[in-house]
């Protein structure tokens, strides 16, 4: 196992991880633009389709050369790059890096499903094919401590370009919302999401506050007591009833499950 932490440690030490230059906006509840630059290690995931790159979901750097993004964004009939320095997708603000992805270099967990987003391991890690270059824009997300549990309502926020509501538009400027961790406990109640919810997901947010299509594979922020923002979550899936649904919070592969094969899918590769 310490052989295995030793490429993340290294990354961290020699570049810091978690702690943005530009500090996020903290009074957000419903959705709003985010303060520019504020969560760098945010990505937009992008296939290629008829000679151009579209935004599919969103991912975080955790590395210099890798991305940590969802399983069911990954689809192996498509060609991708990853924008980092990305802010505003209609406007070129020149921070932005365009980092192509070679087709062996994407690694789904091995026990994803894609036609069982419910069944878990919603995960995938992308190595790219050159470094990114780090800088007050671009910088590294903590992932969450191995095993740790976060209480009831600790306040969290996501990320990324998705839908601004159910079959809405993708917006250009990057979004972000203020959404409150429902425990396993509540989340797993009958008329919440019930059995679906897996030990290996983190539930957040609920009725007017979620996720939405375009939000996938992006980061759940959530702040230490350090200060530093650790990537807690990894957004998977919103209700079939909308991305609004009372009681159905948006749902989160659990950044702290997967650490070892994290750890050891960067060390392999």
């Amino acid at each position: 196992m310490l052989k295995l932490l030793v490429p993340i440690l290294l990354v961290a030490g020699a570049y810091g991880c978690g702690q943005p230059t530009y500090v996020p906006n903290a009074r957000v509840v419903n959705g709003e633009n985010a303060r520019p630059y504020s969560w760098p290690w945010q990505v937009s995931l992008q296939y290629q389709k008829d000679g151009a790159f579209h935004h599919t979901c969103g991912g975080s750097l955790i590395a210099p050369n890798w991305v940590l993004t969802a399983g069911h964004c990954i689809s192996s009939s498509r060609t991708y790059q990853v924008v980092v320095g990305e802010y505003d997708r209609s406007e070129e603000e020149g921070a932005e890096q365009r980092i192509p992805v070679n087709a062996g270099d994407i690694f789904v967990h091995p026990r994803w499903n894609n036609f069982c987003v419910a069944c878990g391991n919603d995960v995938a890690l992308i190595k790219l094919s050159r470094n990114a270059e780090l800088n007050d824009k671009v910088k590294l997300g903590c992932l969450a401590p191995a095993g740790e549990i976060l209480a009831n309502e600790y306040p969290c926020y996501i990320s990324g370009w998705g839908r601004l509501a159910t079959n809405g538009a993708l917006p250009n400027i990057l979004q972000q919302a203020l959404l409150a961790v429902v425990d396993h406990a509540h989340c797993t109640q009958r008329d919440w999401w019930g059995s679906t919810i897996k030990d290996t997901m983190i539930c957040a947010g609920g009725d007017i506050k979620a996720g939405c299509n375009g939000d996938s594979g992006g980061p759940l922020n959530c702040q230490a007591a350090d200060g530093r923002w650790h990537i807690h979550g990894i957004a998977s899936f919103v209700s079939s009833l909308g991305c609004n649904a009372l009681k159905k919070p948006t749902v989160f592969t659990r950044v702290s499950a997967f650490n070892s094969w994290v750890e050891e899918t960067i060390a392999n590769n």
